[in-house]
């Protein structure tokens, strides 16, 4: 990649800000489309690997960016010792694969710009975002693709047409990552805790790692 991507602010709505001061949603985009990793990133993968213990993945809840989004689990109602946290996930995986395994380019980007800093990363296809990304309540009615029923009240990911994903939770099939996908937008959460500069290392990193892939 030449330079660092232009990071935008998601629009967050005013009940959810007013709950949760420090929430917030940064995104980018940059031209991807879902490819095997090249060695460079399988060979990230690796490093990664080696240098994440068991000793590690014990102590990594403690930590200040995992242990922020643990906090800001419960404050929305999700146990993260049932439902983990992004980071917490990848790091059970890694202890039960022995390994990180390469799931593709994209999937092994969001990985590593959530694996480097504990913040969790997403990707849309940019073909499918109307407008700027956010984060809203969904409202009494709306569904995921007209088919999966939303709860009134549900913190998503949405656009100008609706909701993309319920936040820690299902995706909709608008926005998802497909063969004909040729730019991907990049999202990043932020709660309280953690720090700006997290999530734009999160953000940098996912878009170095798919940008490096491209042919």
């Amino acid at each position: 990649m030449i330079g660092e991507p232009e990071l935008r602010q998601g629009f967050v709505q005013p009940e959810l800000a007013a709950e949760f001061p420090e929430l917030a949603l940064a995104y980018t985009e940059v031209d991807g489309s879902p490819r095997r990793s090249p060695e460079g990133v399988r060979e990230r993968l690796r490093i990664a690997s080696d240098r994440f213990t068991g000793g590690r993945a014990v102590q990594m809840r403690q930590q200040p960016i995992p242990w922020a989004y643990r906090v800001f689990f419960r404050h929305i109602g999700i146990d993260p010792d049932e439902q983990r946290t992004p980071i917490e996930a990848i790091a059970v995986e890694r202890m039960r694969a022995g390994h990180f395994r390469s799931q593709g380019l994209v999937e092994d980007a969001l990985l590593l710009g959530t694996l480097e800093t504990g913040v969790p990363v997403l990707a849309f296809d940019a073909a499918d975002v109307d407008g700027g990304l956010g984060l809203r309540l969904a409202a009494a009615g709306e569904a995921l693709d007209d088919r999966r029923p939303l709860t009134d009240g549900q913190i998503v990911v949405a656009d100008g047409r609706g909701p993309l994903a319920v936040l820690f939770g299902d995706a909709g099939a608008r926005g998802s990552i497909r063969r004909s996908t040729e730019r991907i937008v990049l999202a990043a959460l932020r709660v309280a805790g953690v720090p700006p500069v997290s999530v734009e290392e999160a953000l940098w990193t996912a878009a170095e790692t798919v940008s490096t892939g491209q042919p």
